[in-house]
């Protein structure tokens, strides 16, 4: 048989990594195909004509060869397996939990719901919206307050927040003073006590029955406390309200299906996280907090909130409310520079609630409480002495050979907490088993106990349990909404989420084109190990031998990231890029208080700045002065100069992005770093564009100080309808000593070893949301130094293909030179509004109806839209869109000339509904068929948005956060 066409060897069997190839969109034709119709030799050619010679580096990143999923995928699980995961009796907010598998299936490892965005453009986010109303009516119906938000980023972060709303709401103006009672959570008291630095407050810790002999404008307390004891602070509550201070009580959501709520004995404020609603403890996060308070705050509540509001047919519709709060709008003034929150995760607590209804969580609960009454009722008989004679899940007891126990605990495979002082603290949860416990009775009795489970729950069940005081056992009903109690059986949950699902446009259906928020691929292969038990159930204070995997990992992780930043030292501890900000910033802060410079308090900020960037700054108490910039977009130098020499005796920092926030490479980057660092500044750089630096060039070769990394955009975790995200931060050697610590884990500055001491945590977890770590590290691992740069090297190229086929038909507002842009371009509307009456808003809903997601809608520019294809987007869905893009300015045309009438035509009435094109009596002089099917291509694959247009004004006026009744419904349709 003849062997002449067999390759020669096995070498010519191998393939080429193929997950570059399969992580870029455009093939090698395609890439030919648009360097062609830019104007372009090669991609080395369009960055000698976009970035500046300046700033490119001078060599390959040491990231390394990229590898293929599968050797990426069994390198990193042979990591995971260091991980010792032992059972978890730690508690101080993290419990084990079981995640029902309809919803891990569904919700967290299904791409319908990781990666869409935002809900900005609600007409197509109906689903997510749905879900994230019914976290706020769990929040609402069991903390007992009526108003609540779409979640927030921790329990320690939510906490800082209600100081900051209770600054902002107390009548007590004259206090700078906040009281902590020594009950609370210590990662809590951490991060208070950094964020309450930086604002000037005075923090008192001490018993929380002292609260109200203060002269204070808050008081945090916790319900039950760290250590479990349950006390009636009704009281003290009173008793602070009457000094006109406001009180937040830190709680949690299962003892509240068994305790009187807060909010029903007196509470301003309620907070806490839903991580054990069916979240994984995954080492610290990510976990949604939830956050509630009084209507009259509504103002001054941090977060998003979701409100029902109606369509143009009157149909009741979901959307974020009161969004002129926010730090996109009201930048320094806004009430938190929270951008992203936990959207995902507070969606899985919601359909644990929906899943379980409040049957089922009073079962799990009582569970839960009848093992604490276990345990504590036969130490008690045995002699041993608790902290306490009441609790709910938590125990605390006193013994003399602390290290003793704690050795033989870890001896049979479990975790105590071990923080305590002559004591051990043990936190039982759903995933409790009587095995367990009889485990426990052997580590804290010895052998040969005597104690019997069966049998001590039988006297329980004969005598009753004492440890919740009857005046706080729960006596109001809650999650009484239909809602929560229609969907038990499987069948029945799984049809819920996907009806959800089927109301939102996500990354698995179309492109998503939003300008600085990389909405790119989400690899399968990146996302698998975050479910891996070995990641998942760490609890974030276990034992650090117990968390080598994680260890080895993160570092690993962090020397990439150092090398792509050219920064010296990077810290993981920020749970989202606000708080990255927040946490550079603050290194810049306490930097300057090093050098007897703590006056340097001015932050100069381009007028082109995400709003996060003057909201953050706020928090460091930071003076705000904006700079302007020029004509093309850049910030004006000569004005840059100018305030920098003005405040030059107390200039703190500038917050830059780059490329710009216009979306083009500033030639003078080097020089605004050189003129800050001229007038005793530091530099910030903004990391939402870093997506076209890696590999390209660096923040460090630049000249910045410090940036965060937005590992949600450019390194591939996906944006989960509003979070989770993560913002590490890297920073120059000279900052590295000021990275944050955490009380209960010893950090090192990454990349220096260097012992951070007692800086103080923002975040409550030491690595925040370490759980989705692999993503970026997966992505890293299989792109490779070659890949990495090959993809920021495509996603200009793409963008600059959507530029050039676009702007025979809307103007592009922004170019560098060679009239190249940078990753993104934005589009000015505002003379075709002015010809038109079309609007910005008009154009983005009408992308609807195209089955696409609007761009970046009025931002940085009013007016505008900023357009991001990424690297993941093949030329095919981008000629798909530019399509839409040049029928939608036809249309407008059309508006123009009169040949349409200005309220009667398919841009004014987009998104076309399902109910629209169903309704017989439609009267408007454009066809159905161009409403709902304005070009071939949506016909193969219609996505419907199911509310038309919504009414935000009547929203805002007639707020409701909770989900309406039936009667309700129908009043919308009246």
């Amino acid at each position: 048989m003849s062997t002449s066409n067999n390759p020669a060897s096995l070498s010519d069997l191998e393939q080429p990594n193929d997950f570059i190839r399969r992580h870029i969109g455009p093939g090698q034709d395609e890439i030919a195909h648009m360097l062609k119709t830019i104007g372009a030799e090669s991609l080395d050619d369009l960055m000698v004509q976009t970035v500046p010679a300046a700033i490119r580096l001078p060599e390959p990143l040491k990231v390394g060869e990229a590898q293929t999923e599968v050797d990426a995928l069994a390198e990193l699980k042979a990591v995971a397996a260091k991980n010792v995961v032992n059972r978890s009796f730690i508690g101080m907010g993290y419990s084990n939990t079981h995640t029902p598998n309809v919803i891990l299936r569904n919700v967290l490892e299904n791409p319908g719901w990781y990666t869409a965005y935002t809900p900005y453009q609600p007409e197509i986010a109906q689903g997510r919206l749905q879900a994230i109303l019914n976290f706020q009516q769990v929040t609402i119906d069991l903390t007992g307050l009526p108003l609540a938000s779409a979640s927030l980023l921790d329990e320690a972060t939510a906490a800082a927040e209600a100081m900051g709303l209770a600054k902002r709401v107390s009548k007590n103006k004259k206090s700078n003073s906040f009281f902590v009672s020594k009950g609370v959570h210590p990662q809590t008291l951490d991060v208070i006590k950094t964020r309450a630095d930086m604002f000037g407050f005075e923090v008192i810790v001490g018993h929380a029955l002292e609260a109200a002999e203060h002269d204070v404008f808050g008081v945090l307390l916790q319900y039950p406390s760290s250590t479990g004891e349950i006390k009636n602070i009704k009281q003290v509550i009173a008793d602070v309200q009457a000094k006109k201070g406001i009180v937040a009580v830190a709680s949690d959501l299962m003892a509240l299906t068994m305790l009187t709520p807060p909010g029903e004995l007196g509470a301003d404020v309620v907070l806490g996280s839903a991580q054990r609603f069916g979240v994984p403890m995954g080492y610290g996060g990510p976990h949604a907090a939830f956050f509630a308070t009084r209507d009259s705050y509504k103002r001054s509540l941090p977060g998003r909130i979701i409100g029902v509001s109606k369509d143009t047919r009157g149909r009741p519709a979901l959307r974020m409310a009161l969004q002129t709060r926010e730090q996109h709008i009201r930048r320094e003034k806004a009430n938190s520079n929270i951008c992203t929150a936990q959207v995902l995760l507070a969606n899985m607590a919601s359909f644990y609630a929906v899943y379980h209804g409040p049957i089922g969580l009073k079962t799990i609960a009582n569970r839960i409480h009848r093992f604490a009454d276990i345990l504590g009722t036969g130490l008690q008989a045995k002699g041993a002495e608790l902290a306490h004679s009441t609790w709910f899940d938590t125990i605390t007891v006193l013994v003399d050979n602390k290290q003793t126990v704690i050795d033989a605990a870890l001896a049979k495979g479990m975790n105590l907490r071990s923080d305590l002082d002559g004591a051990v603290g043990i936190s039982v949860d759903e995933t409790t088993t009587r095995q367990d416990i009889a485990d426990l009775f052997t580590v804290l009795l010895g052998e040969g106990h005597g104690l019997d489970v069966d049998a001590l729950d039988a006297d329980l069940v004969k005598n009753g349990s004492t440890s919740i005081p009857v005046e706080l056992i729960r006596s109001t009903d809650f999650l009484t909404h239909e809602v929560f109690n229609s969907y038990h059986s499987e069948t029945e949950m799984l049809r819920y989420i996907k009806s959800l699902e089927n109301k939102d446009l996500a990354l698995n259906h179309s492109m998503i084109s939003l300008g600085s928020c990389t909405m790119k691929l989400n690899a399968t292969a990146e996302m698998i190990p975050v479910t891996w038990p070995e990641f998942g159930q760490l609890h974030p204070f276990a034992p650090v031998n117990q968390a080598q995997g994680y260890k080895e990992m993160i570092d690993e992780l962090s020397d990439w990231l150092i090398d792509i930043t050219g920064y010296d030292s990077l810290s993981m501890q920020p749970n989202s890029g606000a708080q990255g900000e927040y946490t550079g910033l603050l290194a810049i802060t306490r930097y300057h208080q090093s050098r007897g410079e703590g006056h340097r308090n001015v932050c100069l900020i381009p007028q082109s700045a995400h709003g996060t960037n003057p909201a953050s700054a706020q928090m460091l108490s930071l003076k705000v002065v904006v700079v302007n910039c020029d004509a093309k977009g850049n910030v004006d130098l000569n004005d840059l100069r100018a305030k920098a020499e003005e405040v030059k005796d107390n200039l703190s920092c500038a917050m830059i992005t780059y490329p710009s926030t216009h979306g083009v490479y500033e030639e003078t980057v080097k020089e605004i770093c050189d003129i800050v660092h001229e007038f005793g500044g530091q530099v910030y750089m903004d990391g939402a564009n870093m997506n076209a630096q890696v590999g390209i060039t660096s923040p460090g070769l630049i000249g910045s100080d410090v940036s965060h990394l937005n590992l949600h955009k450019t390194f591939c975790i996906p944006h989960g309808g509003g979070g989770p995200g993560m913002g590490p931060i890297g920073v120059k050697a000279h900052l590295a000593p000021f990275l944050p610590s955490h009380t209960q884990v010893g950090l090192e500055a990454g990349g220096t070893g260097e012992d951070l001491g007692s800086n103080g945590a923002v975040s409550a977890a030491p690595w925040g949301s370490a759980s989705i770590l692999p993503i970026s590290y997966m992505y890293i691992k299989m792109m490779g130094s070659a890949g990495l740069k090959k993809a920021s090297e495509v996603a200009i190229l793409n963008a600059n293909y959507i530029a050039k086929k676009l702007e025979g038909h809307y103007p592009v507002l922004y170019k560098g030179n060679n009239d190249r842009v940078a990753h993104e371009c934005i589009i000015d509307l505002r003379p075709l509004k002015e010809a038109s009456g079309v609007t910005e808003m008009d154009v983005a809903k009408r992308l609807n109806d195209y089955g696409f997601h609007a761009p970046t809608m009025s931002f940085p520019v009013a007016g505008t839209l900023m357009i991001e294809p990424t690297e993941s987007e093949a030329q095919a869905e981008m000629d798909r869109f530019i399509e839409a893009m040049v029928c939608i300015r036809q249309e407008i045309a059309k508006v123009e000339s009169g040949e349409w009438d200005a309220i009667d035509n398919p841009l004014h009435n987009a998104p076309h509904t399902l109910a629209d094109i169903c309704d017989s009596n439609w009267d408007r002089s454009y066809d159905r068929q161009l409403a709902a099917y304005p070009v071939d291509a949506v016909a193969k694959d219609k996505f419907w948005p199911t509310v038309n247009r919504i009414d935000d004004v009547y929203g805002d006026r007639n707020l409701i956060c909770s989900c309406p009744d039936l009667d309700s419904y129908r009043d919308f349709a009246e």
